[in-house]
């Protein structure tokens, strides 16, 4: 008998594995912060004896190498990887025991495509194979992004892309399950699909890669790649040198004088509380990042690399959550942070700062009347599908250095949803804009009748 347990990285859309039999197991691909994969370990009372990586990681900090010192397991990264720590090399076709006694191997088989070096591992139970960690290579409906590691290698990763998954589909029976790590709302996935779930048989069914020949994929996979968040830049390099231990002690406090001294600087001082109570009142000059949203995608996108953040927080658990997401993405130590509300982190004598919030059928109402600027911080693959006439459109990752853009007049900004406007919202209310944040859906423009344009 085997287990394959699943460590849920929700805030990036990863997803890691923990596989064994009744005495050891494997961690395939786990996240910076071990403590939760131990803690799996532990209930399932298996020792962790290898640690593998299927490629080295541009989206988040991996904590395979703390993992594989901690527990004297046996650390296997691809043999083609660049990396400046000792670790047991894998090359195509190497097996290696899992748990002995249960009759668990693992083969690694050679996918470059999301990077030159990518291993998918074929979990193997006797003589059956029962499972494939597919790493970025076979997603569930797609594949991972070929465009991370070096432009003038895009299209030939692309090709090998199609020829790795062609290469797994053909070698493995239809009822392996598929076990990826991205896919599921991360970056590195080059669209995303639903479900949560696949097997061999379904992909061979579905997926593009194994359904269209190679030109028609890799011109269809090429012209379908969305913006990469910016700090993918520093995640690689991060992992190839080999992540220090993650530390998520609470950070120094911070009280009224302190927050203050740090917006007067310049640092970035982040709420993570609901767009809604932020909105509400807040210290003037933070920015709302939601603790329940992507934060660490679109903080770590946004913020300049290795400015100090201070963590505003309506409890201790929730900074602990934050801080912890933020680490998974090189974010290792918040310069301060306080709990409580803006009563608390104001200055005696300050008022908190608010703006208004709306919806679409809102702006519905104003656009006949009045001249407002309508701001669009979709991405350009999301406005290519339909827009607000007269909208002006700057992404969200990109507006913190274009706010000289926007036309005089008070901002109404939307996203998709609400929680990139907010975002937004801040950002602009922090530069002294008179802002109003459209928390809506964006099908609400077209319900309230505004004027959409599609591409």
């Amino acid at each position: 008998m085997f287990f394959v347990d699943t460590i849920e990285v929700t805030g990036l859309g990863n997803r890691g594995y923990l596989a064994g039999g009744t005495h050891t197991a494997v961690v395939v691909d786990p996240p910076r912060d071990i403590d939760r994969v131990v803690a799996a370990a532990a209930r399932r009372g298996v020792r962790i004896g290898l640690v593998v990586e299927t490629h080295v990681h541009n989206d988040y900090v991996t904590g395979g190498l703390h993992l594989a010192r901690l527990t004297g397991a046996d650390y296997l990264v691809p043999a083609d990887a660049r990396v400046s720590f000792a670790r047991t090399p894998v090359r195509d076709g190497d097996e290696v025991t899992v748990d002995e006694a249960a009759g668990l191997m693992l083969r690694a088989v050679a996918t470059p495509g999301h990077t030159p070096h990518h291993t998918a591992y074929v979990l193997r139970e006797g003589e059956t194979d029962v499972a494939v960690f597919t790493g970025g290579s076979l997603l569930i409906g797609t594949v991972g992004r070929p465009d991370l590691v070096e432009p003038r290698l895009t299209e030939r990763l692309a090709r090998a892309q199609h020829a790795s998954v062609r290469r797994l589909a053909a070698g493995l029976p239809d009822d392996t399950t598929v076990l990826p790590t991205h896919g599921f709302g991360s970056f590195c996935s080059s669209s995303q699909a639903e479900g949560d779930s696949t097997t061999i048989g379904k992909e061979r069914a579905s997926n593009d890669a194994l359904t269209r020949d190679v030109d028609t994929f890799v011109a269809d996979l090429l012209a379908g790649l969305d913006d990469v968040p910016a700090y993918y830049a520093h995640m690689a390099p991060v992992n190839a040198e080999g992540p220090a231990p993650v530390d998520l002690t609470p950070p120094a406090a911070a009280d009224a004088d302190e927050i203050a001294r740090r917006l007067a600087a310049g640092e970035w001082v982040v709420d993570l509380r609901n767009r809604v109570a932020f909105a509400e009142g807040h210290v003037s000059g933070a920015l709302n990042f939601e603790a329940d949203g992507k934060i660490a995608t679109y903080l770590a996108w946004l913020v300049p690399w290795g400015k100090p953040v201070t963590l505003l927080a309506e409890s201790p658990a929730q900074l602990a959550a934050a801080q912890r997401e933020l680490a998974r993405v090189g974010i290792d130590r918040p310069a301060a942070a306080a709990t409580g509300g803006p009563a608390r982190w104001l200055r005696a004598g300050e008022t908190p700062a608010s703006f208004a919030r709306a919806s679409f059928a809102d702006l519905a109402e104003r656009l006949p009347h009045e001249q407002v600027v309508v701001l669009d911080v979709r991405r350009d693959a999301e406005r290519a599908a339909g827009y607000v006439r007269g909208s002006v459109h700057i992404p969200l990752h990109t507006l913190r250095g274009r706010l000289a853009e926007i036309p005089d007049g008070r901002v109404w900004v939307h996203c998709a949803g609400g929680m990139r406007a907010a975002i937004a919202a801040s950002l602009l209310d922090a530069a002294g804009r008179d802002v109003v944040a459209v928390d809506d859906g964006f099908d609400g423009a077209e319900r309230a009748g505004l004027t959409t344009t599609h591409a």
